[in-house]
C-alpha cells in the first residue's frame, strides 16, 4: 500500500511530495482510501467537514474504536508522515481478520482532511472543524497562495461549504482514537525500540508577522532614503533563534512572502510565519511577546494548540500491550496531530510512534524501515484487539 501511495503527488526533481488539501493528488488519495475500504467490506462515510471514516460495524448503535491519520503532506514532505498511519490502520484490520477476530464494538479507520495546513496555513483543519475548535466562519475565509478561499476550493471539489462545522453526531461515534505515526525525531533510535507510545504534545502555535515598507527601485534609491521591510524581517529571524535558545524551546520561520518580489526592487511588504513550540506554554507565549515589537505590533495568531497530555490510563495500557514483557517507551513530542485535537476535545486518544532511523521529518529524507513498519502494524492490531474486548 505504501508503494501504491508513493506514486501520487511526488515531485521527481526532489522526491518530495506535494499533496495539498483538496488538490488533484490529495483527491486521488481519497479515492484510494475509498477503494481500500470497499475491498475490505467497510462502510465508507464522509462527514460534513470532509473527513473520511471506514467502519467495520455500525457506530450509530455503539461508539467504536477508531484508528487512522491523514494523507495530505507538507510541501516537499516525506512519504510516511500521515500515510503510514492510514496504511497501518488497514493492515491492522487485515491482521485481525486473519486471526478470525470479531470485535465486540465497531472498528473504524479515519482519514482526516488538511492535517498539515500546507495550503491554508492552519493545521488540522478537518479535526478542528469536527470538534468546533475552528469555526466555519473563519475556515471558509482562509486563503491559499493563489488567493482562493477554502469555500472556493470546496465548491470546486463538489462539496457544499455551507455544511462545515462542529459535528456532534460523528464525534459521538468515536469512543477511543489511536493514531499511529512515524516518529518525528530520534527518541526510539536512542532507546533502540521499534515502537513507542506518545506521552504528550507540546503547546504550539503559528503567528504571522507583517513588515510594511515602501516599494522602490533597487538601483536608484539611496540607502538612507529606503524604507526596506527586509531589515526588520532579518532582525526577526535572528531574534527568534536567540529567544528560543534562551528559553530552551524551538522557533522556526519557514514561510516568507515578499511583495512585489522583484529582484530589482525594494520590497513594500514582507510577511513571515513564525512557528513556536516548547514544553511550557508560558515560554512560548513570552517568546512571541518579545518578538512582537519588531513588526510594530502587526502580528496575528493563526493557530494555537495548548499542551495535550494523552489519557494516562490509556497510554499506560497501550505501552503494556505493545511492549509485552518490557513496556513500550512513552515519549513526548513537539509535533501536532489530529489525535491531539481529539484529545483536547475530550475524546480518549493515544498515539503509537514507529522508529525513524533518520530522525528527519517534513522532508524527503523521512524514513521508516519495513521491519519497523510491520512491528507497528502488529502493535496497532494488538491495541485494537485489546480496546475492542
Amino acid at each position: 500500500m505504501l508503494e501504491e501511495l508513493a506514486r501520487t503527488g511526488r515531485d521527481p526533481a526532489t522526491n518530495g511530495y506535494l499533496r495539498d488539501a483538496w488538490s488533484p493528488p490529495e483527491l486521488e488519495l481519497r479515492e484510494w482510501f475509498a477503494g481500500e475500504a470497499a475491498r475490505r467490506g467497510l462502510d465508507l462515510r464522509e462527514d460534513r467537514n470532509g473527513n473520511l471514516w471506514a467502519w467495520w460495524g455500525d457506530p450509530a448503535r455503539e461508539p467504536g474504536v477508531v484508528t487512522g491519520s491523514h494523507l495530505d503532506s507538507v510541501r516537499q514532505g516525506g512519504a510516511y508522515d500521515g500515510p503510514l498511519g492510514v496504511v497501518s490502520a488497514f493492515a491492522a484490520l487485515d491482521v485481525l481478520k486473519n486471526r478470525d477476530f470479531r470485535p465486540n464494538r465497531p472498528l473504524g479507520v479515519a482519514c482526516f482532511t488538511d492535517e498539515e495546513g500546507a495550503r491554508f496555513g492552519v493545521p488540522c483543519v478537518g479535526s478542528r472543524l469536527l470538534t468546533g475548535m475552528l469555526t466555519p466562519e473563519r475556515a471558509l475565509t482562509l486563503k491559499d497562495d493563489e488567493g482562493d478561499t477554502l469555500a472556493d476550493v470546496l465548491t470546486k471539489a463538489g462539496r457544499d461549504p455551507r455544511g462545515l462545522g462542529r459535528d456532534d453526531e460523528t464525534l459521538a461515534q468515536v469512543a477511543t482514537f489511536v493514531e499511529l505515526h512515524v516518529e518525528q525525531g530520534k527518541g526510539l533510535v536512542r532507546l533502540d525500540r521499534p515502537v513507542g507510545v506518545a506521552q504528550a504534545i507540546w503547546p504550539h502555535g503559528r503567528w504571522r508577522f507583517d513588515f510594511h515598507g515602501r516599494a522602490d527601485h533597487a538601483g536608484t534609491t539611496r540607502l538612507p532614503d529606503r524604507d526596506d521591510p527586509m531589515l526588520p524581517f532579518a532582525r526577526l529571524v535572528l531574534a527568534a533563534r536567540d529567544a528560543a535558545s534562551r528559553r530552551d524551546i524551538v522557533a522556526t520561520i519557514g514561510k516568507v512572502r515578499v511583495s512585489p518580489n522583484n529582484a530589482n526592487a525594494v520590497p513594500g511588504l514582507v510577511s513571515a510565519w513564525l512557528d513556536a513550540r516548547g514544553p511550557d506554554e508560558t515560554d512560548v507565549r513570552a517568546l512571541v511577546e518579545e518578538l512582537r515589537p519588531l513588526a510594530a505590533g502587526a502580528v496575528s495568531e493563526e493557530s494555537w494548540t495548548p499542551v495535550v497530555d494523552f489519557d494516562h490510563g490509556l497510554r499506560e495500557r497501550l505501552a503494556a500491550v505493545v511492549g509485552g514483557d518490557k513496556p513500550a517507551p512513552i515519549l513526548p513530542t513537539g509535533a501536532g496531530h489530529d489525535a491531539g485535537i481529539l484529545a483536547a476535545a475530550g475524546v480518549p486518544s493515544a498515539m503509537l510512534f514507529v522508529r525513524n532511523p533518520t530522525g528527519v521529518s517534513h522532508s524527503p529524507e523521512e524514513h521508516a524501515e519495513q521491519a519497523d513498519c510491520q512491528a507497528g502494524v502488529v502493535a496497532l492490531a494488538s491495541v485494537l484487539e485489546e480496546l475492542c474486548r
